[in-house]
């Protein structure tokens, strides 16, 4: 599905079936460490205790790449990492999962990163030390990368100086190259939300932030304001609102998507992740909007089953299982 999939028709890419990956994912990867069960979130100078903790794989393009793995495209991903345990660790659980590691590079100059995340009832709380996340540039992702793959996926561009800096020029790349293009901005620690979002969102197929995302990105109060925006450069456009669904807009009107609803959620590390790789998974097939939305959201669901970003995602039939079981969901 290439760009403009207007009407809820799916759009058909370039032939490039011949291509060794199918999803090539560009970006930030760090660990872990999650403290659930907190009472209160942590005040300045004083302690609390936390019931449970997990130390797992991290980052949004990780978490993205490993599930969309085990859903069965052929993942590679470009990115950097210390020389330390962290490093080890993660390459150990993306090869678990079938990702190609070999484009990952390791430096000197700085430790792998590491996100400390505090989970309170459903919503949280993060710390991230960004380390070798931010020596990654856009021109180290060469043409001879891009062609690699059928699609490219980028997320957490701000975590990433060196990779913000370029991304315009990445995705026309990618493009010019017959590849699809997804994004997920994530969070700006700096709160300054300064994309070229009329340059960078004509060459991005899908474009996935959260509510909040969008709505700083465009400066606007709410979601319909926010597609108003940038309706006039922007191709498909989803956006994620956690337990109140998805809304996804292809060039005339917001179509909604209810979440699939967990009552007992262990935590939310990664759920708007997992909904990409759901949605990804199906736009590779060239589904309608509605179909790849209604896949994201129940990808997106079954992520919260299990602490962290990708323990639910143990193979297919693990998810076909938590689907149907949890959720009544059969159609895969």
């Amino acid at each position: 599905m290439s760009i403009n999939q207007k009407n809820n028709e799916p759009v058909k890419r370039r032939n490039i079936n011949s291509k060794k990956f199918d999803v090539l994912v560009v970006g930030e990867l760090n660990v872990d460490l999650i403290l659930n069960g907190l009472e209160k979130y942590p005040v300045a100078g004083k302690e609390i205790i936390a019931n449970k903790m997990d130390f797992t794989l991290g980052s949004s393009s990780a978490i993205f790449a490993s599930n969309l793995s085990t859903l069965g495209p052929k993942i590679a991903f470009f990115g950097k990492l210390g020389h330390d345990s962290f490093a080890e660790k993660i390459i150990t659980d993306l090869r678990a999962k079938n990702v190609d590691v070999s484009m990952i590079h390791k430096t000197k100059l700085a430790f792998t990163g590491i996100s400390v995340a505090f989970n309170y009832n459903e919503d949280r709380a993060m710390v991230t030390y960004p380390g070798a996340m931010e020596l990654l540039s856009a021109e180290e992702v060469t043409d001879e990368v891009l062609e690699q793959a059928k699609h490219l996926h980028v997320s957490s561009v701000f975590l990433q100086p060196k990779l913000k800096k370029g991304i315009i020029s990445l995705f026309a790349r990618a493009k010019k190259l017959g590849l699809s293009t997804s994004l997920d901005p994530q969070w700006d620690p700096s709160e300054k939300w300064d994309l070229d979002l009329k340059k960078l969102l004509l060459h991005v197929d899908v474009f996935l932030p959260n509510i909040e995302e969008i709505k700083n990105l465009t400066h606007t109060k709410n979601k319909e304001d926010a597609i108003n925006a940038i309706k006039g450069f922007a191709n498909i456009v989803v956006i994620k609102n956690s337990n109140e669904g998805a809304y996804g807009w292809s060039g005339e009107k917001l179509s909604y998507q209810p979440a699939f609803i967990n009552k007992k959620v262990v935590d939310a590390i990664g759920a708007g992740d997992s909904f990409n790789a759901g949605f990804i998974y199906k736009f590779m097939q060239d589904k309608p909007l509605n179909e790849c939305l209604e896949f994201g959201a129940i990808t997106g669901a079954i992520n919260t089953t299990c602490a962290g970003g990708t323990a639910a995602f143990k193979d297919k039939d693990t998810i076909k299982k938590i689907a149907k079981q949890k959720f009544k969901y059969t159609s895969q």
